[in-house]
C-alpha cells in the first residue's frame, strides 16, 4: 500500500486538500462544544432568580421578574380574537346560541348565564361577571380561579377555605390563574395546589408524588378541568372517581349516595349537573393513551434563541398547529383541522338530537304533574330523564371532548338519546293513561329570552343586581386587595 506522503509527493494538491478538510473539521468541532457549553451555561442561568419567590406567592408578576419568556407568553391568554369553527377564545353567550339548555337547567344558575369560558387570564373577571353568583354560593366556587386559592388554604386550612361563602373571600381572590398554581417556587417542578385531585387518587390507592413528569404535565391540568362536586354542608370540594372515571362509573358514584345538584323546575328531576369533565373524558382518546399530555398540544415546547422553554399561552392547537399537531403529524393544517372539525360536526348533531329529546322530555313530565300523575308513577321516568341529561351534560360540558375522545362522546350521547326516548315512551303511556291528548304542544323558546321568560326568570332584576355589585362591591375588593398586596410579602 503507498504511504501518504508518496501520494502527496507525486501530487501536492492532496496534501493541501487534506490541510484544508482538517481545518473544516476542527472548526466545525470547535463550533458545536463552543455551542454544548453555551447550551449548558444557559441552562444553567436560565433559573437564577431575580428575587426569591414566597411559597405562596400568588402575583404573577413577581414570578415574571424571574421567568418573564414564561410570563410574556402567559401574558397572552387575554387574547380574546381566535375563533375556531364553534369555540375560540372570545366570550360566546352559549344560551343565545343553544336556547334550549335555558330549559335544560330548569331551577339552576346555569338557565341565567353560560358563556363559552375565556383565556385563564379572564378567571377571575369572569366569575365576578357571571349571573351565577348572584346566586348564594360557597367559596368552594373559588378554588380553580385564582393563585390566590393556595395561599388562603394554607393560611386558613383547606375545610375552612370550602365553609366560607363565595362573597366572603372576594377581597382576598383577586390574582387569576397563574404560576403558583402549577409551580414549585423554589424548584420550578410541577406540583399539584388543589387538595382534592390528591385526595381522589389516594383513595384509588394511587400516590401522586410517585407520578413522571410526563404524567404531571397532564396532572396540573386535571386538577382544575375534570367533573367534580359539593360535599356535604361544608362544600367540600371532591372528585367522584372512586368507581373509575367513565359516565357510569361516576353516576354509579353519585346514585350510590344520592347525590343531587338540583332539582328540575318543570319536570321535577332529581338532577346531576356535570362540570367539565375534561381529563375523564381525554383518558377515553387516543392521545391520552398514547401518553400525550395536555401540555404537549396546549402548551408546546417553543425556543427564543438556544433556550428551549414551554409555551405558557395555553390555547387551542388549532391556534398553533405548527408546534402542537405537526410536531407528530404530518399532514398539512388544511387536513388536520378538517379532521377535528369532521368530528365536532358529527358529535354536534348527535347532541342536538340528545338536547331535542330532553327538552321535550321534561315539558311532558311537567304536563304529567299538572294532570296528576303520582310520585309513584313518575319514579321510573325521572331516573331515566335524569340518566339522559346526565350523559349529555357529561358528553357536552367540557371543553374540546369531540376531539379527546370522538368516540367515547359519541357513545355517551347515543345512551342519552335511548334513555332519553325511553323516558318519553313510558311518559306517552302515563299521558294518555291521565286523558292528555298527544302530542303535548311545546312551548316557544326558539330564543334565550323566550326560554328564561318561559321559566319565569326576571332577567332584568338580575342583570342590575349584577351591575350594581360590580360598580360597589368590586371596587371596594379590589381597593383592599391593592393595599393588602402593597404592604405584605406572602
Amino acid at each position: 500500500m503507498r504511504r501518504i506522503k508518496d501520494i502527496v509527493a507525486e501530487k501536492p494538491w492532496v496534501g493541501w486538500a487534506i490541510f484544508f478538510a482538517t481545518l473544516i473539521i476542527v472548526f466545525f468541532v470547535g463550533l458545536f462544544g463552543s455551542s454544548i457549553i453555551e447550551r449548558r451555561t444557559e441552562a444553567t442561568l436560565r433559573f437564577q432568580p431575580v428575587e426569591e419567590i414566597a411559597e405562596w406567592e400568588p402575583r404573577n408578576e413577581v414570578w415574571g421578574e424571574n421567568f418573564p419568556r414564561q410570563h410574556q407568553t402567559y401574558i397572552q391568554t387575554k387574547d380574546t380574537t381566535f375563533r375556531s369553527k364553534y369555540l375560540g377564545t372570545a366570550l360566546i353567550d352559549m344560551l343565545d346560541r343553544e336556547p334550549d339548555m335555558v330549559i335544560l337547567w330548569a331551577g339552576y344558575a346555569f338557565s341565567r348565564d353560560y358563556n363559552q369560558a375565556r383565556g385563564h387570564y379572564y378567571a377571575v373577571k369572569d366569575i365576578r361577571n357571571t349571573l351565577r353568583t348572584g346566586v348564594k354560593q360557597p367559596a368552594t366556587c373559588w378554588t380553580c380561579k385564582s393563585t390566590d386559592v393556595p395561599r388562603l388554604m394554607n393560611e386558613i386550612g383547606v375545610a375552612n377555605f370550602y365553609k366560607k361563602g363565595w362573597l366572603d373571600l372576594g377581597d382576598q381572590v383577586v390574582n387569576h390563574i397563574g404560576c403558583q398554581d402549577c409551580h414549585d417556587p423554589k424548584t420550578m417542578d410541577l406540583r399539584i395546589t388543589r387538595p382534592a385531585f390528591v385526595e381522589a387518587f389516594k383513595r384509588q390507592g394511587k400516590d401522586i408524588t410517585k407520578a413522571t413528569h410526563q404524567e404531571m404535565r397532564t396532572y396540573v391540568c386535571a386538577q382544575c378541568h375534570v367533573e367534580y362536586y359539593f360535599a356535604g354542608e361544608e362544600k367540600y370540594l371532591t372528585f367522584p372517581w372512586d368507581n373509575g372515571f367513565s359516565v357510569e362509573d361516576i353516576e354509579e358514584y353519585y346514585d350510590n349516595i344520592d347525590f343531587v345538584d338540583f332539582v328540575h323546575a318543570l319536570s321535577k328531576t332529581p338532577m346531576i349537573k356535570a362540570q367539565h369533565p375534561d381529563f375523564e373524558l381525554s383518558k377515553m382518546g387516543i392521545h391520552s393513551q398514547r401518553g400525550v399530555a395536555c401540555a404537549d398540544c396546549h402548551m408546546p415546547y417553543m425556543s427564543e434563541g438556544s433556550v428551549k422553554f414551554t409555551d405558557h399561552h395555553i390555547q387551542s392547537p388549532l391556534n398553533n398547529m405548527s408546534r402542537s399537531c405537526q410536531v407528530c403529524h404530518r399532514e398539512s393544517e388544511l387536513d388536520l383541522t378538517k379532521n377535528v372539525y369532521d368530528r365536532q360536526d358529527a358529535n354536534l348533531q348527535l347532541t342536538h338530537v340528545a338536547t331535542n329529546t330532553l327538552v321535550k322530555a321534561h315539558i311532558e313530565a311537567k304536563t304529567a304533574w299538572d294532570n296528576g300523575a303520582s310520585e309513584e308513577q313518575m319514579k321510573p321516568i325521572l331516573k331515566l330523564i335524569r340518566a339522559a341529561q346526565w350523559r349529555w351534560d357529561f358528553a357536552t360540558a367540557g371543553h374540546g371532548s369531540s376531539f379527546h375522545a370522538p368516540l367515547e362522546v359519541a357513545r355517551v350521547l347515543a345512551h342519552s338519546i335511548g334513555k332519553g326516548e325511553q323516558a318519553r315512551v313510558e311518559l306517552a303511556k302515563l299521558l294518555t293513561s291521565l286523558g292528555v291528548k298527544l302530542p303535548v304542544t311545546m312551548p316557544d323558546f326558539s330564543t334565550k329570552e323566550k326560554a328564561q321568560e318561559y321559566l319565569g326568570l326576571d332577567m332584568n332584576k338580575f342583570k342590575k343586581e349584577k351591575e350594581e355589585f360590580l360598580l360597589n362591591v368590586v371596587p371596594e375588593w379590589d381597593k383592599k386587595a391593592e393595599e393588602r398586596q402593597g404592604k405584605m410579602k406572602y
